[in-house]
């Protein structure tokens, strides 16, 4: 375990979270041994995530069953699900969470993807999923839209944990910081202790190389003059984008106006990797783990990362190499009638309605489990327990 390369992350001030979660994995033990054998120390999920758990394994046909036969709706089974599956992985989490002193071990539950676009529905059920899940050590997800951000600054000055996801561009990054400033100085004009309150933001990677490779490409095949430049790019966007959040995020929390937040005990919204798996077969399925290891960062990866790390990690603080120029790196990608800020906009667009997509499958799912459920005959020996 001594040369678990998992293990030695945490002294680069890198936390691993895992973007994963089923109820199989958490009733085996399995995640209780991720935990104590591979320093794991978070875990977070999405509508997904949730339907693949759900819908490919049985691990909860038999509370299905049970919340169907008790006459629970479709929403209401999809709730019991979640929020139980949240609670007992935060409960696993909770030493962790308690040792570090609330800088850590957090597990994260996001609201509808329905309400991306709607600020005040999103703090009704950011409200809703706090109080459901009753626990410090959780993270309610609220996405990085235009409309959310308000949302994030309410639920910050509320003292609720948040975790921004589908957040891919550099500017909207910035607005996600201010945004969690001013939720903690709302929060200190109350006369609340900011330090109970934790805050990431989830700046999505792989994706965006996803769409930009191709017409990098396309520039490599049909512009020599531009050719060489395009191959600097190709598949380097996602990293050099994250170096420059990283510079943002040292700039932001360095300075004088979060010095005074913190002077009261304010923690930084730390920035977490996500979309971490390697969509290109060509590439090295560690890129977006090994290329951003620094400190006061969070890497979520999934199971297959997870193991593939473990294997054959090299752990070494790569995050701050050249970060400098990352940001004016980037600038030159117009040179090749690529807009960031577009593209960054198409992605969290797409996200959107992916995560909708999910979410209308996940409820599909369930719907069809509930109403076989329901139909299934009950021996009556069986139900009234005389077997």
């Amino acid at each position: 375990m001594k040369d678990n390369p998992l293990l030695k992350l945490e002294a680069f001030g890198q936390s691993i979270w895992m973007d994963f979660i089923r109820r199989g994995t958490i009733s085996s033990g399995e995640l209780k041994q991720l935990i104590e054998e591979d320093g794991l120390s978070g875990m977070t999920s999405n509508p997904s995530i949730f339907e693949k758990a759900i819908a490919g394994s049985d691990d909860y046909d038999d509370a299905i069953r049970k919340l169907a036969l008790q006459g629970e709706s479709v929403d209401q089974i999809y709730a019991a699900l979640t929020v139980e599956d949240i609670q007992r992985s935060a409960d696993l989490f909770r030493p962790i969470y308690d040792r570090l002193d609330g800088s850590d071990g957090f597990v994260s539950l996001e609201v509808s993807p329905y309400l991306a676009r709607d600020t005040d529905k999103t703090i009704a059920d950011a409200r809703r999923l706090w109080v459901s899940l009753a626990r410090p050590n959780v993270m309610i997800k609220v996405p990085a839209t235009l409309e959310g951000l308000p949302a994030i600054r309410q639920l910050i000055g509320e003292g609720i944990n948040i975790n921004i996801t589908l957040l891919f561009g550099l500017s909207r990054y910035r607005q996600v910081a201010e945004a969690y400033i001013a939720g903690l100085e709302t929060l200190a004009a109350k006369g609340k202790p900011l330090k109970s309150v934790a805050s990431v933001a989830s700046f999505f990677l792989s994706r965006i190389d996803v769409l930009l490779d191709p017409m990098l490409e396309k520039t490599m095949a049909i512009n020599k003059s531009k050719a060489d430049l395009a191959a600097t790019f190709h598949g380097e966007v996602a990293i050099l984008s994250a170096k420059a959040a990283y510079q943002i995020y040292q700039e932001i929390f360095d300075s004088e106006r979060f010095g005074k937040l913190k002077a009261q005990g304010a923690r930084t919204q730390r920035l977490l990797w996500a979309s971490t798996s390697t969509k290109n077969p060509a590439y090295s399925d560690l890129k977006y783990v090994e290329a951003l290891i620094g400190p006061e960062t969070v890497d979520t990866i999934p199971l297959e990362t997870l193991a593939a790390y473990r294997d054959r990690g090299k752990p070494v603080s790569r995050l701050t190499s050249e970060a400098v120029k990352a940001s004016g790196t980037l600038r030159r990608l117009c040179e090749m009638g690529i807009d960031l800020d577009a593209a960054t906009q198409q992605l969290e667009d797409e996200g959107i309605e992916k995560f909708v997509k999910a979410f209308d499958q996940l409820m599909n799912t369930l719907k069809e489990k509930r109403v076989a459920a329901i139909r299934e005959p009950v021996d009556i020996d069986s139900r009234s327990g005389l077997i």
